[in-house]
């Protein structure tokens, strides 16, 4: 394992992005945003997926400098089209949007298709914040999900971030998978050659499996909750509103239609709308009270929460968000640290576009 700090990698991930033709300002929002995963403590989000992008450009299926564009509107609603572009640039313009739409209407709702994995869920949600406004953000994802009682794979991991500003107190931030476990942290266990915990994967045949390897080797992730008896049933009914919202309001695809983020799998050859889709959210605060007021009440609510007597064995207990933030803060002073078979994908990276990493 390697540390670097978020200065290298941010500029490496620029340059890159720049070799393959974005225009300077995608350049910048897109490895802020794909940085800013790895600086949450979200690796799976980061800089290891950087050469998956890279090779979904080289089949073809990312337009680096796409003509972003809204399609449709109402005064508090959009529907974005995004030409094939970085779902990690597509997505903040998006929000941006939504955020300029609640400025004028008091909500903004912004659907979006023709797009690419945008990154982690909650960098886009907390876009909301500055403004004091609520932020939501949704996307689906590649079908490697079964729903439950199937054997096949109909959604994606198709996480939901939430994000509600505080006083003086750090905001709320929801972000997670609608699945027991991301996609990424399988591909994480994957390369340090452990198995996956009991509960987050089922093979072909639909039994319970702990091998990392279980989806590759045709199996499926699971639904939240992990079997019915857990509760997988709302984890579903989870995926399935962010599939329904981010896909069939915007005309992107959805269910197993979804194009794969692997380069090596190729697209549905009968897609049944255009690219992958996101929807996002803005609410702003005072269109419901007094913003000062209500971020006052946020302080209580979180202090007295953050205040709960723990279970035995722990020491407190958290908010949505404190572990993100308490370890963005140690990774700007540390630096990020990487794993092995990353920095050589990274450093082949690099040799490729002649970027030094």
């Amino acid at each position: 394992m390697s540390i670097l700090s978020y200065d290298h990698l941010y500029k490496f991930t620029h340059d890159i992005l720049i070799k393959i033709g974005c225009p300077e300002f995608h350049a910048q929002i897109g490895a802020e945003v794909l940085v800013s995963a790895d600086l949450r403590g979200v690796d799976s989000h980061g800089v290891a997926r950087l050469s998956g992008y890279i090779r979904l450009w080289e089949k073809g299926r990312i337009n680096t400098n796409p003509n972003i564009r809204i399609v449709h509107e109402s005064p508090s609603t959009a529907v974005v089209d995004g030409d094939s572009g970085l779902g990690l640039v597509v997505a903040p313009y998006a929000m941006n949007v939504a955020i300029e739409k609640a400025t004028k209407a008091g909500t903004g709702w912004v659907s979006v298709r023709n797009s690419n994995h945008y990154g982690i869920a909650g960098y886009h949600s907390m876009m909301a914040l500055d403004h004091d406004m609520i932020g939501l953000s949704f996307t689906n994802a590649s079908p490697l999900v079964s729903p439950t009682f199937s054997k096949e794979r109909l959604l994606g991991t198709n996480p939901i971030s939430v994000a509600i500003p505080a006083d003086e107190e750090p905001p709320f931030v929801a972000d997670m998978a609608t699945t027991t476990a991301a996609n990424g942290k399988l591909e994480i266990l994957q390369r340090k050659g452990k198995e996956a915990p009991s509960g987050w994967i089922q093979d072909k045949d639909g039994n319970p499996t702990t091998t990392a390897d279980g989806v590759k080797n045709g199996g499926a992730l699971l639904p939240l909750g992990g079997d019915r008896e857990h509760g997988s049933h709302k984890g579903y009914a989870l995926g399935a509103i962010v599939d329904i919202f981010s896909a069939v309001l915007s005309g992107a695809n959805y269910g197993p239609w979804v194009p794969p983020f692997v380069a090596f799998l190729d697209p549905d050859p009968n897609p049944v709308g255009e690219g992958i889709g996101h929807f996002f959210g803005a609410m702003r605060v005072d269109a419901f009270r007094p913003a000062d007021e209500f971020k006052s009440h946020m302080d209580n609510w979180i202090r007295r929460f953050r205040s709960a007597e723990p279970t035995p064995g722990n020491d407190r207990v958290l908010i949505p968000g404190d572990p993100e933030r308490e370890l963005e803060a140690t990774r700007k002073k540390e630096g990020i640290p990487l794993l092995q078979p990353v920095i050589e994908d990274l450093v082949d990276l690099g040799k490729r576009f002649g970027v030094k990493f």
